[in-house]
């Protein structure tokens, strides 16, 4: 297997190439000079891009064919890499996906085949191959390249990055239209695979995300949960684990803030879970932190500030709850694949199996959106009716007489700062209004007929209901300024989740509890849209 390495970069390839001379940071190149070079990395582009990708085998032979050259997909890593400027990337990721795709013609060709044999008498067998063979033609040709760079020892890392890459190139709009989609959803395949997911699944490789396995120092095993102490064998690789686990928090929902911090997470009646994949052992791709406790949890700070037990010694007849409080992605090249799904549908079997009594499976989420969801609609009100419709009469006397200022412009300010949850009297007073609005925006909201809050989405796709919002349930700086304080809980029925996903699926409807129902109830009787 071939190890890639740093190798000298495209840029510094390509001048070598022109016989340019290499000079130290100056004026900048002449316009007919930056022309050329620009020429020449886009004539080296295609170049590589025609010798890297292998050309889609015939039919009859796509089993029989071998295998590229490993140099060849090497080729294509060390130049790729050699890209500093992310608007070279996005080109040589555009030319990819321009014209090293589906061949149309032959799609064409096949879609004809299987129409003309739907329109006479044939037999099965041969109906199947027609469409088997229809299948092969809509595969793009890229997917091959992107298949064996897989089996480079370092490979599921570059790929996992060039999802990065194009997912930041779309949102820059460096890169647009239908094949880069394309290009996005076959860069790093996946699908379901019973329990399992497969990544590259065409190929019939299995993916190691579809090996269970939560033994203490088991090193081929991909699920596995993180113990601030193990005295058994192999406590130094789990040790390495907690460690990279603390380091790869920076992107997290409750960011861990130091080691005693991440000791509390990880010690009794706190559970710490992550996927990682064989070709980048002990590397979290996904984090999830769980709290044992005896009820739903309705505030965060009862979880990560709770100072940790004095005895490592867990009362387990006292845990009838699991709070799933905190779920990180710690790679961009992988939003949209449904690891976080996949990865809660794990922990809760894991925890049923230490836990048999264990009856109550809940998520503490935050509700990041709903503060600048609230300030817009702040600002639409005042500048089309002049007058505060989302309030109740005597709530805005009571704010204007804490305040001291109009209701609507006070409301803007306060609410773009956290000072005002150091009041007292405004805690109490916004209270109701934020709660029924926030009611509304996670039920009412949609987008594309689903729920507007990223997070709501996510727990109402896997078949959780929307079970209780809770007041000053988050009261740090980015809880405050972010969600108004507020957190919800999605409460997780085992029995009922695959019910409860298929009809807010199907019909976009979302299971709510009767708090939540009354607090939109509330709304619509009170406030006006």
């Amino acid at each position: 297997m071939r190890v890639l390495r740093p190798t000298v970069s495209a840029g510094r390839l390509l001048l070598l190439w022109l016989r340019l001379p290499l000079r130290p940071p100056g004026p900048r190149l002449s316009s007919g000079r930056a022309a050329a070079a620009a020429g020449a990395l886009e004539r080296a582009m295609d170049e590589l891009l025609h010798r890297a990708v292998p050309a889609m085998p015939a039919y009859g032979l796509r089993e029989k064919t071998p295998a590229p050259a490993e140099n060849q997909c090497a080729d294509f890593v060390s130049f790729y890499g050699g890209l500093a400027e992310a608007a070279d990337r996005a080109e040589l990721l555009g030319r990819l996906a321009r014209g090293f795709g589906v061949d149309h013609g032959q799609v064409a060709e096949q879609s004809a085949a299987v129409l003309q044999l739907l329109q006479q008498p044939r037999d099965a067998a041969v109906l199947l191959q027609a469409e088997d063979r229809l299948r092969y033609a809509l595969v793009p040709r890229y997917r091959s390249l992107f298949h064996h760079i897989s089996k480079l020892d370092g490979g599921v890392r570059f790929l996992v990055q060039l999802r990065a890459d194009l997912l930041e190139a779309q949102a820059l709009k460096l890169m647009e239209g239908p094949h880069v989609r394309v290009l996005v959803s076959n860069s790093l395949c996946w699908q379901r695979c019973g329990d399992g997911l497969d990544v590259f699944p065409s190929e019939g490789q299995r993916s190691p995300l579809s090996i269970s396995g939560n033994e203490r120092g088991a090193e081929k095993h991909v699920l596995r949960m993180v113990f601030f102490r193990v005295p058994e064998p192999g406590a130094g690789h789990l040790a390495f684990t907690v460690r990279n686990a603390a380091e790869h928090q920076a992107e997290a929902v409750h960011p861990v803030k130091n080691w005693a911090d991440m000791k509390r997470r990880v010690g009794p009646y706190r559970r710490c879970y992550f996927f990682s994949h064989c070709s980048t052992p002990g590397e979290p791709l996904i984090i999830l932190h769980v709290a044992l406790t005896s009820e739903i949890s309705s505030s965060i700070q009862t979880i990560i500030v709770k100072e940790s037990p004095t005895s490592e010694t867990e009362e387990r007849d006292k845990i009838t709850t699991a709070v799933l409080y905190s779920l990180s992605l710690t790679q961009q090249g992988l939003q949209g694949v449904e690891l976080g799904a996949f990865l809660i549908k794990r922990v809760v079997k894991e925890l049923q199996k230490e836990f048999p009594h264990l009856g109550t499976f809940a998520s503490l989420s935050p509700i990041p959106g709903f503060t600048k969801w609230l300030l817009g609609l702040l600002k639409s009100k005042a500048k089309d009716h002049g007058r505060n419709e989302l309030l109740t009469d005597s709530e805005c006397k009571e704010i204007s007489k804490i305040t001291g200022g109009p209701v609507n412009e006070t409301l803007k300010t306060i609410l773009s700062s956290s000072e005002w949850a150091q009041s007292e009297q405004l805690v109490r007073v916004l209270q109701a209004p934020l709660m029924r609005l926030c009611a509304w925006y996670l039920y009412g909201e949609k987008h594309r007929g689903y729920a507007l809050n990223p997070v709501a989405n996510f727990h109402l796709q896997n078949g959780a209901v929307m079970w209780r919002i809770n007041w000053m349930a988050d009261v740090s700086l980015k809880g405050i300024t972010g969600s108004c304080g507020l957190m919800v809980n999605y409460r997780y029925f085992l029995e009922d989740t695959a019910s409860n996903r298929t009809t807010y699926l199907s019909s976009k409807s979302i299971k709510a509890s009767e708090q939540v129902l009354s607090l939109v109830a509330q709304f619509q009787k009170n406030s006006k849209l």
